[in-house]
């Protein structure tokens, strides 16, 4: 298994995404009108569909881009996770 890359790229995350079947998501119950709150990439028929609702790809990134986020991951399986930009800034490819 290789390691994580990460980025802040909003077209590398949208192509790995949509490539691996994931789509946009926030944790229901964070948030409120203007804050989705806790961002999570959701894959349909995984243990998310309780606890996870779609969200827009415009309001995802708003988000990431607020609260400073990075997304790691992995190219050959789902591996992701979205992590604060400062504990990564030096693996950042974009």
């Amino acid at each position: 298994m290789s390691a994580a890359k990460a980025t802040v790229d909003h077209d590398t995350i949208r192509r790995w995404v949509e490539q691996h079947g994931g789509c946009p998501a926030h944790v229901k119950s964070t948030g409120s009108k203007k804050d989705p709150g806790i961002l999570r990439i959701d894959f349909t028929g995984f243990s998310g569909q309780e606890s996870l609702e779609k969200i827009s790809w415009d309001e995802f990134f708003e988000s990431f881009d607020a609260n400073e986020l990075a997304f790691l991951y992995q190219d050959e399986n789902r591996f992701n996770k979205l992590v604060r930009r400062d504990t990564v800034r030096d693996q950042l490819d974009s």
